[in-house]
């Protein structure tokens, strides 16, 4: 029911993910994030956001992104019926797909870049996805949010596509989470929203909020 991609920028040490779906509120299910442990995107035909966070718990505890995962899934009952994608924060990456998912789904893992994606008109959503943001330039949630845009003119949602959200972390800045939960046009919007919330007076008011690093900063 949902594509996402989670990627690092290997100059910046960002990391972030990307998320859309043909029903609501997928920044909701999806994305999780922490920069103790890194990015996770849970998702699937039955969706378990417990797998997204007990995920994080793991990769804090020191385990890779493979065992991480595996950590998670082998002990579930219900696994053939979810998707499940992490990042640590050096961008060690592995995703997992159940096969009783609805047709068509597929996902890729490499360094620094983890696509995934279930209920898709086809598999060349997530290529064109990989293809793309592996040439794309600039800030990483503008990559992000273009990415998705690749993902949605390859084929889509077979539903087409109603929410989106963006997750991008990094020590040295305030987290920067969007959510667009419901909507005929959810990646116009959070292109929009992204556009707004990095811009203007609210974008210099988050530089003076609490950081990791710099976690008095006021």
């Amino acid at each position: 029911m949902t594509f996402s991609i989670l990627a690092r920028d290997k100059d910046t040490k960002e990391i972030g993910g990307a998320a859309a779906t043909g029903s609501y509120c997928v920044g909701g299910w999806v994305l999780r994030g922490s920069l103790n442990a890194g990015l996770s995107a849970s998702q699937g035909a039955s969706a378990s956001t417990l797998w997204g966070e007990q995920t994080l718990d793991f990769l804090e505890s020191g385990l890779n992104a493979r065992d991480a995962i595996y950590k998670v899934v082998n002990v579930d009952e219900g696994k053939e019926h979810r998707q499940l994608s992490c990042m640590t924060l050096d961008g060690d990456t592995f995703s997992f797909t159940g096969n009783q998912n609805t047709n068509e789904y597929f996902h890729h893992a490499e360094n620094n870049l983890v696509v995934a994606g279930n209920m898709l008109s086809n598999k060349k959503v997530i290529s064109e996805m990989v293809s793309y943001f592996k040439v794309s330039s600039g800030n990483l949630a503008t990559r992000l949010v273009e990415t998705l845009k690749k993902g949605e003119e390859a084929g889509s949602d077979i539903r087409g596509l109603k929410s989106s959200s963006l997750l991008v972390l990094h020590e040295n800045t305030a987290p920067l989470t969007l959510r667009i939960d419901s909507s005929d046009k959810p990646l116009e919007d959070l292109s929009s929203l992204l556009n707004q919330v990095t811009s203007g007076k609210y974008a210099d008011w988050t530089k003076t909020v609490p950081t990791k690093n710099e976690p008095n900063k006021f």
